[in-house]
């Protein structure tokens, strides 16, 4: 697939310059991963979150940081530890003693792009304590509720479960995620092109931001007008009822799983500069929407191969 054209049914020509820029910018410092960065563009303009889930050094936080220098908005990175507390993460209510009075001070959650970085290296108390956030856009602490800024989008890294040191997610954490994708090694040309090329943080360090948080809410509101069809609508409603009755799933996809499928196939057809969804969109997405929500019957079993099957089983109308 190619990205966006110059000219877009559904935005200004200014906005598609500029987002057909931040692409290319993010490209240029992730080398060979245009799927991939596509894939986190989604997760973004669906106003969902993205689970990057892979071995340690292939560039799950270097896509992290290349995404944050790109757009523009306010970040805040966490190191996930096995001794991290809620409040390091969401902020704490302090006494003061001069007014008598507790003072809430925010945490690094209070931004617009959270960088959890190896976020299952952290207790389950500590990662649950994201959820709130996560899915309703606000934090409450000592009963009182605190909305985070628009936009808020969760960059999460993660190593691979059977790695020592860590926790795996919880389902109803993993649930949160829009989409849950790898990078994988890069091939031999791509490879050489980083080995001899600059270093990345020093090259992530200088580049400028091309979106802004105006732009990337335009962008959230046009995802919205994408039209998907009744038809595109039986399909996946059909890939959820297969993943139900697929062999080798004991728990298949909720009705909550087809909406993000939907709202991330609709942010993939804007990508690609279109104003209605395709099947392909669907297509391109289901893995990364399906395979962390799926639970198999069979303990080792592959999520990602099942939602493969489950994909292959449905055909299109």
């Amino acid at each position: 697939m190619q990205d966006s054209p110059a000219t877009h049914p559904m935005l200004p020509d200014a906005l598609v310059q500029a987002l057909q820029q931040a692409q290319a910018q993010v490209n240029g410092l992730v080398l060979g991963k245009r799927l991939q960065v596509r894939l986190a563009f989604v997760a973004l303009l669906a106003d969902g979150h993205l689970l990057i889930e892979d071995l340690p050094g292939l560039g799950k936080t270097t896509l992290a940081h290349a995404m944050a220098a790109t757009l523009g908005l306010g970040f805040q990175r966490v190191q996930f530890t096995s001794d991290l507390l809620p409040g390091d993460v969401l902020g704490v209510s302090i006494y003061d003693a001069q007014t008598r009075q507790f003072q809430f001070h925010p945490g690094p959650v209070f931004t617009n792009i959270l960088l959890a970085d190896e976020i299952n290296r952290a207790p389950p108390r500590t990662q649950s304590a994201l959820l709130e956030a996560m899915a309703e856009h606000q934090v409450t602490l000592d009963g009182t509720t605190h909305t985070l800024d628009e936009p808020f989008f969760v960059i999460a890294t993660q190593n691979p479960v059977d790695l020592s040191g860590t926790y795996p997610l919880p389902d109803s954490q993993l649930d949160r995620f829009l989409l849950r994708m790898g990078l994988g090694y890069p091939d031999a040309k791509d490879e050489r092109a980083l080995l001899a090329g600059s270093d990345r943080r020093e090259l992530i360090a200088g580049t400028r931001p091309l979106l802004g948080v105006e732009q990337v809410l335009a962008l959230r509101q046009a995802v919205g007008r994408v039209h998907a069809s009744e038809t595109l609508i039986d399909y996946v409603q059909a890939l959820l009822s297969r993943s139900r009755r697929q062999p080798g799933v004991r728990v298949g996809l909720s009705p909550r799983a087809g909406l993000a499928l939907l709202r991330g196939a609709r942010a993939h057809a804007l990508l690609l500069g279109r104003d209605h969804v395709l099947p392909e969109d669907v297509q391109t997405l289901f893995p990364a929407v399906a395979a962390h929500r799926l639970v198999p019957d069979t303990e080792g079993s592959s999520s990602t191969e099942l939602s493969h099957a489950i994909l292959h089983a449905v055909s299109v109308d």
